[in-house]
């Protein structure tokens, strides 16, 4: 099974993984949570990140998600990853988090995939996107 680390500001991460938990019925396994305030050193930050890495790895891999590119949680990330065992992405949202977490049982490629094409489809301009509209 894939480990999912989510890095982000604040509260975020646990947030996603709350919600997760409730479309999924229970919390699941196997996941964790950094979430960075503004008075944190990131690069304090970076051993415990290290650490939940290794224990999240099964032998399956990690998939790191973060929330902003460029930022804090991204630039953690970036010095994590180790190509085929520990995978980035970053925009994480709840339709990203949810598709990677039913995929995971796959291997870490395909959670990527998974990962990259529900954060991309769970984004819809629901006036145009979609084909019915409510009325009220």
């Amino acid at each position: 099974m894939v480990g999912i680390l989510i890095i982000s500001h604040g509260a975020l991460g646990e947030a996603l993984i709350h919600a997760a938990s409730h479309v999924l019925g229970k919390r699941p396994l196997r996941v964790r949570q950094v979430g960075l305030t503004v008075h944190d050193d990131p690069e304090a930050i970076l051993p415990l990140a290290r650490e939940l890495v290794r224990q999240l790895d099964e032998g399956d891999g990690v998939l790191v998600l973060v929330d902003i590119y460029g930022a804090s949680p991204g630039n953690i990330a970036m010095k994590l990853l180790e190509l085929d065992r520990v995978e980035g992405v970053a925009g994480v949202n709840l339709p990203m988090l949810v598709r990677a977490l039913t995929y995971r049982d796959q291997p870490l490629a395909t959670v990527v995939e998974k990962a990259l094409s529900g954060g991309h489809e769970g984004v819809v301009h629901m006036n145009t996107d979609c084909c019915c509209h409510a009325k009220g």
